[in-house]
């Protein structure tokens, strides 16, 4: 009889922590929806820096 009441909480626990990781999955995405959405909106797209970007090669010698 122990075995199965441990069998029933153990699943009911490990529903509980999978309900709990999709909500957090699912805030995340939310919030990464809402900046996506914000920064469209921003008139700036440019990079964060004022600075031009290097070359990727280096110079010859």
């Amino acid at each position: 009889m122990y075995e199965y009441e441990f069998q029933q909480l153990r699943a009911a626990d490990l529903m509980r922590r999978a309900d709990h990781e999709r909500q957090v999955r699912e805030a995340a995405r939310a919030r990464r929806a809402a900046r996506r959405e914000s920064a469209e909106g921003s008139a700036e797209h440019e990079s964060h820096s004022r600075r031009f970007r290097r070359p990727r090669s280096a110079r010859a010698a």
